[in-house]
């Protein structure tokens, strides 16, 4: 059941975990500020303190909470204070200090109730609460119980009904489609040597980093090797410069994208420049992470989409294009055997600068955030 109502604001110094939400904007909650003080009747003794707390139902911006009760209580018990705030370290048992916390005011409605608000709860990020019962007292001020004890829990990843969203914000800018005839991969020397001396002249997989958007369900899940497509718009080859390294693997775009291919869309985001980055991953049909992305990710038609199309010809042949406007990071999801492609030292530089390894997400960009948290 959701909670009711937005209204005003009290203060608590009796907080269990110190911390503050701020920019509350939810159908669900109060904010307020109380005083925390006993009533003078000093009911606040009586009131009961809610045990056994269970967290269930978590996404990336919602959960539901309860807690047992005593029956015989529920009548005098007007309001729920919730004490809700982000973990600092997952590490330690150690909390942001604010001097005043602020917290969510609920009516006592029906358990379990719903706590959303993507102003105040993020994707893939850990959290304490802890609850207390309250009852208005009739010159506005409230008699409180003890605080319940604390229990932690941590958000979920974006559902695909966020990266939809995120797909479709992404589709808005990704401009015109160029050819391409390759895929590519930098890294340094020392990178391929060992993949030819320790990994059977093969790159294998590693896990996604924590790049892009904070809710991603591929990052530090989905296994892959990274490829670049984008092209330069003059030369129709791929740009001489990259982050990553000077050597570079070039592969025929055929042998890792075709008609035995999964295309999904994983990510879209920023890191606080005019470049925006588009993740995609290729997954041979009936692979680990072709299994992987179908129950997570948002299919792409191969031939008919905004970012990386594989069209066949009449003769049977395969012709590729990708997105003009936005810079696009492939993950193929199998290991890629160096003898299927060429390796050779690039002519131009390498820029530090782009590189998206473990790069933040610029939250207040607006082309490529969703109202989730983030």
């Amino acid at each position: 059941m959701e909670v009711p109502g937005l209204a005003h604001s009290i203060t608590s110094p009796l907080s269990p975990c110190e911390g503050m939400i701020k920019d509350l904007s939810l159908d669900a909650l109060q904010l307020c500020e109380r005083d925390g003080s006993k009533s003078q009747d000093g009911s606040m003794e009586a009131l009961p303190v809610p045990q056994n707390i269970k967290i269930s139902n978590i996404t990336c911006d919602s959960f539901k909470i309860c807690w047992d009760m005593e029956p015989s209580s529920k009548e005098r018990i007007t309001h729920y204070f919730i004490d809700l705030n982000k973990k600092e370290n997952k590490n330690s048992n150690k909390f942001k200090h604010k001097d005043v916390p602020t917290k969510l005011v609920a009516k006592a409605v029906p358990l379990p109730m719903t706590v959303r608000g993507h102003w105040f709860l993020s994707p893939r990020t850990e959290y304490t609460v802890a609850v207390q019962t309250a009852s208005k007292q009739t010159d506005g001020d409230y008699a409180i119980s003890e605080w319940s004890e604390i229990v932690e829990f941590c958000t979920g990843d974006y559902s695909t009904v966020h990266l939809n969203q995120l797909l479709e914000k992404a589709e808005v800018i990704a401009g015109r489609m160029l050819p391409l005839s390759v895929f590519y991969r930098n890294q340094n020397k020392e990178y391929f040597d060992h993949a030819r001396e320790e990994q059977g002249s093969r790159m294998l997989q590693s896990v996604k980093d924590n790049s892009g958007s904070h809710g991603s369900p591929i990052s530090g899940k989905l296994e892959g090797v990274f490829f670049s497509c984008n092209t330069e718009f003059n030369t129709g080859k791929p740009p001489q410069d990259s982050p990553y390294g000077r050597h570079r693997f070039e592969v025929k775009a055929d042998l890792l994208f075709n008609l035995d291919t999964n295309l999904y869309f994983g990510d879209f985001y920023c890191m606080y420049t005019a470049y925006h980055y588009v993740i995609l991953v290729l997954a041979p049909k009936g692979s680990a992470g072709d299994e992987f992305c179908k129950a997570r990710l948002p299919a792409l038609d191969l031939s008919n989409n905004r970012f990386l199309t594989c069209k066949q010809e009449e003769d049977g042949s395969l012709v590729f294009h990708h997105a003009q406007d936005v810079i696009l990071e492939v993950i193929y999801t199998e290991p890629v055997d160096l003898a299927i492609g060429t390796v050779a030292e690039i002519s131009g530089h390498q820029l530090m600068s782009m590189s998206t390894v473990n790069a933040k997400k610029d939250p207040s960009c607006k082309t490529c955030n969703i109202s989730v948290g983030r």
